[in-house]
C-alpha cells in the first residue's frame, strides 16, 4: 500500500505513506515536507537568536570600551551597533514566523488532503472507529494540526539551539571553563528532554484517542437524536455520553499534568544550570579573572540563554510527542483498507449484468445495501453517463425549502410539481413560512424526514434522463413514503428511474427488481 497526497498550488514535498512508515518517519517527513519555507525561516530564526545573544555582548563591550574610559565615539560607534542589531531582530523575526507559519499551514493542507481523500474513498462497509463523523473530524482537524506543528520543530528550537551554541562560543572566548559548562551541558539537557518526553508522548495518545471517542459518539447522538428521542431512550445516551466524557476529561488532565511536569522540570533544570554559570562568572569576576564588562556579557548572556534552553527543550519535546502521537493515530487510518480494485470491478461488473440498460419510462427497484449499494449506483454511472445520482446522505443549502428545488436551472410550475411529488405539500402547513421557511444549516431546523423529502424534491425537479435514487425515504413514516412512492412512479413519466433500496413500498411500484446479493444478482418480475 502507497498513499500520496495529491499535488497542489501550494508546494511541498509529496508525504509518502506505504506499510514501512513507522509514526517516527511519518512525522520525519511531515518535518522536511515544505523547505522552501522551513529554511529560510530557520536561517531567519537562527538570525533573531543570534542577534539576541549579541545584546548583551554589545552592552558589555559598550561598557568595556565607552563608558569606562569616557570615550564618546566608542559610545556612539556601540550604540550604532545595538541599534542596527536590534533592527535586524525585528526583520528576521517578523519574517522568519511568517515563513515558518506559511510551511506549516502548506503540510496542513497536504496532510488534510491525504486523510480526507482517504477517508471519502475508503469503503463504507466496514465497522470502523474512524467511520463514526466525530472521530473522522477529529483525525482531519485535531490530529492532521498536532502532526503539522512538527514543522516548527525545524524553525525554532533550530534557531534556539543555535543561540545556546553561538552564547556557549562567546563564553568560551570570554572563559573557556564557563563555555565548555555551557556546550557540554546544553546538549546533555536536551538530550534528556527526549527522555522525559516519553511520559507525555503516551499520555498525549491517550488524551486525543479518548477525545475522539468521545466526540464521535456525541456526533452519533445528535445524528441519532429523534429515534433516541422515539424510543425513549435518552436517559441512557446522556448516561453512556457522560460516561465517555469522563473518561476524555480524565485522559485530558493526565496529559495536562504530564505537561505540567515535563515542563517544570525542564524549567528548574535549566534554570539551576545557567544560575550555576551566572554565580561562577560572579566568582571569577571577585578574583579578577573577569573584567566588567566581561561580567556584564557572562551574566546578560546567562539570563538570555534560560530562555531558549527552556524553549527549546518545550517546543522540540512538546511538538515531538504530540506529533508521535498523531502520527501513529493517523497512520492507523491510513492503513485501513476496503475492497480491492479486482473485488471493486467484479461487484460493478455484477450489478451491471444483473440491472442491464434501463428501458425508456422504466422503474428498476434494486435490492441492496452498503457496498452492494455503491457498486450498483457506480455500475448505473457507467452505463448510463447522463445519470443523476442522488445520494442516501443530501445535504441542503441553507435558504428556505423552496430554494433548495428551484435551482436556477429549474422553472417555477416543475419545482411545485417536484415538492408536490416528494410529500413536502404538507410543509406548508408544518413549517413556520411554509415553503419559504429557512432550512438552517444543512437542514437542522427540519426534521430526518423532512430533510428527505427536501432532498427528494430537489432530485426529482432536475428532470434528468435518468435518476438513480438511494434509499430516499428511510427518514419517513409509512403513509407517507407509500404516497411518496405512487407520486414518484407520475412524477418520472417517460424517464429511466432507478431506486436502490429495500422499501417494500418503493419496491412495490418498480417494473422489475433486481435483488443484489454477495454473489450473483437475481430479477424478479413486478408484482
Amino acid at each position: 500500500m502507497l498513499l500520496q497526497a495529491p499535488a497542489e498550488p501550494i508546494r511541498t514535498r509529496p508525504i509518502h505513506v506505504d506499510d514501512a512508515t513507522t509514526p517516527r518517519r511519518l512525522t520525519l517527513r511531515v518535518m522536511a515536507a515544505a523547505p522552501r519555507y522551513s529554511v529560510p525561516a530557520a536561517v531567519l530564526s537562527i538570525t533573531h537568536q543570534v542577534g539576541e545573544a549579541l545584546v548583551p555582548v554589545l552592552m558589555g563591550l559598550a561598557i568595556e570600551r565607552a563608558v569606562s574610559s569616557g570615550d564618546l565615539g566608542q559610545l556612539l560607534l556601540w550604540l550604532g551597533l545595538l541599534a542596527a542589531d536590534f533592527a535586524l531582530l525585528s526583520f528576521s523575526w517578523r519574517f522568519g514566523s511568517r515563513l515558518g507559519e506559511l510551511g506549516m499551514l502548506a503540510v496542513q493542507h497536504r496532510l488534510r488532503t491525504l486523510v480526507t481523500e482517504h477517508l471519502l474513498l475508503r469503503a463504507s462497509g466496514a465497522r470502523r472507529a474512524s467511520n463514526q463523523p466525530g472521530v473522522a473530524l477529529s483525525l482531519a482537524t485535531s490530529d492532521v494540526n498536532r502532526l503539522s506543528a512538527a514543522v516548527e520543530i525545524g524553525v525554532y528550537p533550530v534557531g534556539q539551539f543555535a543561540a545556546v551554541l553561538f552564547g556557549g562560543s562567546v563564553l568560551l572566548a570570554i572563559s573557556w571553563p564557563l563555555g565548555i559548562a555551557v556546550l557540554i551541558g546544553a546538549p546533555l539537557l536536551l538530550w534528556l528532554t527526549e527522555r522525559a518526553g516519553r511520559t507525555l508522548r503516551t499520555r498525549s495518545g491517550d488524551e486525543q484517542e479518548a477525545a475522539a471517542v468521545a466526540a464521535g459518539q456525541a456526533a452519533d447522538l445528535m445524528a441519532g437524536y429523534r429515534v433516541i428521542r422515539g424510543i425513549g431512550a435518552e436517559a441512557e445516551a446522556s448516561s453512556r455520553y457522560r460516561q465517555t466524557s469522563q473518561s476524555a476529561l480524565a485522559s485530558t488532565l493526565l496529559a495536562r499534568r504530564a505537561e505540567g511536569v515535563f515542563g517544570g522540570t525542564m524549567d528548574v533544570a535549566s534554570g539551576l544550570f545557567l544560575t550555576g554559570v551566572a554565580v561562577a562568572a560572579g566568582l571569577s569576576a571577585i578574583t579578577g579573572g573577569l573584567g566588567v564588562g566581561e561580567l556584564i556579557a557572562v551574566v546578560g548572556l546567562a539570563q538570555f540563554l534560560i530562555d531558549p534552553l527552556q524553549y527549546a527543550a518545550r517546543n522540540a519535546g512538546g511538538l515531538w510527542a504530540s506529533a508521535m502521537a498523531s502520527s501513529t493515530r493517523l497512520l492507523a487510518l491510513l492503513r485501513e483498507v476496503g475492497p480491492d480494485a479486482t473485488s471493486v470491478t467484479r461487484s460493478r461488473r455484477s450489478a451491471a449484468r444483473g440491472i442491464g440498460l434501463v428501458a425508456e419510462g422504466e422503474v428498476v427497484g434494486v435490492a441492496a445495501d452498503g457496498a452492494e449499494a455503491e457498486a450498483v449506483i457506480a455500475a448505473l454511472e457507467e452505463a448510463h453517463p447522463d445519470a443523476l445520482a442522488a445520494p442516501h446522505e443530501a445535504h441542503l443549502f441553507t435558504g428556505t425549502v423552496w430554494q433548495n428545488v428551484a435551482l436556477p436551472t429549474v422553472d417555477a410550475a416543475r419545482a411545485r410539481a417536484a415538492l408536490t411529488a416528494a410529500g413536502c405539500d404538507e410543509l406548508i402547513e408544518l413549517l413556520p413560512q411554509g415553503w419559504d421557511s429557512p432550512v438552517g444549516e444543512n437542514g437542522s431546523t427540519l426534521s430526518g424526514g423532512q430533510r428527505q423529502r427536501v432532498a427528494l424534491a430537489r432530485a426529482l425537479a432536475q428532470d434528468a434522463p435518468v435518476l438513480v435514487l438511494n434509499d430516499p425515504t428511510t427518514a419517513v413514516d409509512a403513509v407517507t413514503e407509500a404516497a411518496i412512492a405512487d407520486r414518484l412512479r407520475q412524477a418520472r413519466a417517460g424517464r429511466r428511474t432507478v431506486v436502490v433500496t429495500h422499501s417494500p413500498a418503493l419496491l412495490a411500484i418498480a417494473d422489475r427488481v433486481v435483488r443484489i446479493d454477495r454473489t450473483e444478482p437475481r430479477t424478479e418480475a413486478a408484482s
